[in-house]
């Protein structure tokens, strides 16, 4: 394990600047995708804050594996900022990005270089708690589901219960020595993939949030979005039928409630600047064991199917029949009155047999989606599985950043971080305004708790995962020392 940490205190100056990642190719945009950058540098210190409005900057997505690395290397010869210093951070919007988005990245930085500016720093807290909820929903049965479109949710009865969220957004707010601001960041966990109502590219909540926050701070004013601890928090109503997907109403309320933090920040001049960067090993989960589970639970799914003399065209005659006339669903009432003062139940044994009939196909429906949600979900376990015994270690190498500037505490990790281990590490932090960053400096795609470890195959975190329960504990306490360091 490595570690390295620069410090200066002194007069801090920063450069913003910011360029167009829209893939055009893609068809026309909804709104803009960006790639924007921030330059912090004092006496003895530099560091560069890049955002990218991608779902990562690795492994998924259209930018290639390269793209860290390279935008590393270039960014050094350029400017002489330490590859550790250099921190890039995915919104995790599902948008398409241009294929030439290494250049425009080193573009942006260079431009940010070459235009510092004296700068005063404040950093505050905000708050939102309309625009998410946790996506995680937990069973009666002691298990949990979570909320996709690849796969229905559960029954209603079968529900118990949902997780948390955090409604914190953290803000650093960098102005000139004017006043004027120059650089606004802010954190905030939530999945930004709402979409929009023609299902063009777009940027998403974190575009719209931007721009409300852009236009109100006055010209030359950039933001910049950190994506929390989101892992398991999708956008409000995010399975809703009866609305057009639209994230804008979601961005504009994140960027009203960033803004109500913004303006109650005081800034000062000489501010500190840190950064500390450690390489962690986590171990990585053997798969083959829940893989197994999953295929005899398959099986059993499958062993579990109904004979029905119904398809859907007859069900759903039956369905919509016997819940509008439930007392004489067959035909009118004085046919059942006349059958039953003739001793007859034809139409009673009729009606009998079809809420049988309707009783079996509904309880295939479900079966099926159960099925539906396994077998999405068994793809991942697989797929990772033999990336984990492709790796050839037991372990994966993570990058750990910690970025102090005044007294805004950025903690940086690749992977997508359940709610809890943001709440988790912001509450044992020695500093009072620590906000966490995933998505960023690489991708090891999900990062649930070892408790939602537990139930491996039920949901996406917890199968679309190559670490091993353990990594938690290991993380958060290398987590907690490095921001000891700061």
């Amino acid at each position: 394990m490595n570690a390295k940490k620069n410090y200066s205190p002194g007069k801090l100056r920063a450069g913003v600047a910011r360029g167009d990642i829209t893939n055009l190719e893609a068809g026309p945009p909804n709104d803009p995708l960006y790639v924007k950058a921030l330059v912090l540098r004092n006496d003895e210190t530099a560091a560069a804050l890049i955002t990218v409005d991608a779902v990562a900057v690795a492994e998924i997505g259209s930018i290639p594996n390269s793209y860290l690395a390279e935008v590393r290397s270039r960014i050094r010869h350029e400017t002489g900022i330490s590859p550790a210093n250099v921190v890039v951070s995915a919104s995790h919007c599902h948008g398409s990005v241009c294929a030439d988005i290494t250049d425009r990245t080193v573009k942006a930085v260079l431009e940010a270089w070459r235009h510092m500016v004296p700068v005063k720093v404040g950093a505050g807290k905000g708050y939102e708690d309309r625009i998410m909820e946790n996506r995680r929903l937990r069973l009666r049965d002691g298990s949990e589901a979570d909320s996709r479109h690849a796969y229905p949710l559960p029954p209603d009865a079968a529900v118990a219960g949902a997780g948390p969220v955090d409604p914190e957004i953290g803000v650093l707010r960098l102005d000139r020595e004017d006043g004027r601001p120059l650089a606004v960041v802010y954190n905030f966990a939530c999945h930004p993939i709402r979409g929009v109502p023609n299902g063009r590219n777009t940027a998403d909540i974190i575009g719209f949030a931007s721009k409300v926050i852009e236009n109100s701070s006055g010209a030359g004013t950039l933001a910049l979005f950190l994506q929390g601890c989101g892992g398991d928090v999708n956008p409000i109503r995010y399975k809703d039928v009866d609305a057009p997907r639209d994230a804008e109403p979601l961005g504009n309320m994140l960027g009203l409630s960033t803004l109500w933090a913004l303006n109650r920040i005081q800034t000062s001049r000489n501010a500190t600047l840190e950064v500390v960067a450690e390489t962690l090993e986590l171990p990585r989960a053997d798969l083959a064991p829940h893989i197994a589970a999953m295929e005899a639970r398959r099986i059993h799914l499958i062993d579990a199917l109904h004979g029905t003399s119904l398809n859907l065209k007859t069900f759903l005659h039956l369905f919509l029949k016997y819940n509008l006339f439930k007392e004489f669903p067959s035909y009118y009432s004085h046919l059942y009155l006349h059958e039953q003062a003739l001793g007859r139940n034809a139409l009673g044994r009729l009606d009998a047999d079809n809420h049988e009939q309707m009783k079996r196909y509904i309880e295939n429906i479900y079966v099926m989606e159960e099925l539906t949600r396994l077998r999405e979900n068994l793809r991942l376990l697989k797929m990772h599985h033999a990336q984990n015994a492709a790796a050839g270690k037991k372990t994966v190498d993570v990058e750990l950043t910690g970025l102090r500037v005044g007294d805004f505490v950025l903690l940086a990790f690749p992977g997508e971080l359940s709610v809890q281990i943001g709440l988790n590490i912001k509450k044992r932090s020695p500093h009072k305004r620590t906000f966490i960053a995933g998505v960023t400096n690489g991708y090891i795609y999900y990062a649930p708790t070892a408790e939602q470890l537990k139930n491996r195959g039920g949901a996406q975190e917890d199968s679309d995962c190559i670490l091993a329960p353990a990594w938690q504990a290991l993380f958060e306490k290398k987590a907690v020392e490095l921001l000891h360091k700061l």
